[in-house]
């Protein structure tokens, strides 16, 4: 098997939801022979899935990513390039280039795109591959960047990179040695800067997709209610320390 298919179904298999349902399938499989037992992985997983869907708790674990870096508010000069990283996209034919792309991928576009608007000197890179498509996801970045109203000679694709790792060592090449805007999702951010940093160069970070809004807000009582985006949230953190523990051992 493919070592990054690997890779992708061992992180997905470890993420907390599905680490609930597995507490459960051994509760359930033990009930008859070991009920005790069998009660204490019951527990443990009600426990964990409260956990993770509670919002002061998915909220502080995000931050701890999402507040590293500031937003790009163009106080860094002239910028020679501005790289948007991929983030996926579905092919459908009825869609519009847009409306194909993830969500996160739609974050990083609209960002790289506001920063273009007033660097317009700059040239903006397209990254990402797709196992699920014979279009790359740098080359729908681009469809849809044309979409939106860039001119296509303004984008510059790099379709070959499946992963953060490999984004960065095939564009620190073509960037070395100037002044670029690296764009990425906020909680993505840190492990992004430290892969560009191994490289050699120097990005400035242009963070997006904000999933933690007015961290220090007044919390008010629905947020004590558990709720499905605070999952979202949880594995998202725990996907980002999984990755930096991953970046730590490759290096």
């Amino acid at each position: 098997m493919d070592f990054f298919i690997l890779k992708k179904i061992i992180a997905g298999v470890i993420m907390p939801l599905p680490i609930v349902f597995i507490l459960l399938f051994i509760g359930i499989a033990l009930i008859n022979k070991r009920p005790k037992l069998a009660k204490k992985f019951a527990i443990a997983a009600t426990l964990l899935l409260a956990v993770i869907s509670f919002m002061p708790i998915a909220d502080k674990l995000l931050v701890l990513y999402e507040q590293e870096y500031p937003v790009f508010n163009n106080q860094y000069g002239k910028i020679d390039s501005i790289i948007v990283l991929g983030c996926g996209h579905t092919a459908d034919e009825r869609l519009k280039p847009s409306q194909e792309l993830k969500h996160c991928a739609l974050q990083r576009l609209t960002e790289g795109m506001r920063i273009l608007r007033d660097q317009p000197q700059a040239t903006l890179f397209t990254t990402g591959y797709n196992p699920y498509d014979t279009v790359s996801n740098a080359e729908k970045l681009k469809q849809a960047a044309i979409e939106l109203g860039l001119p296509a000679d303004k984008i510059v694709t790099v379709s070959d990179p499946r992963d953060t790792a490999d984004e960065a060592a095939m564009l620190a090449p073509l960037v070395k040695g100037t002044s670029f805007v690296l764009v990425t999702n906020a909680n993505h951010m840190p492990r992004a800067m430290q892969y560009f940093i191994d490289q050699g160069v120097q990005p400035i970070p242009a963070p997006t997709g904000f999933l933690v809004k007015d961290p220090e807000g007044t919390s008010v009582w629905f947020n004590l209610v558990p709720d499905a985006a605070n999952i979202s949230k949880t594995e998202r953190a725990w996907h980002e320390t999984l990755g930096r523990l991953w970046q730590w051992l490759r290096n």
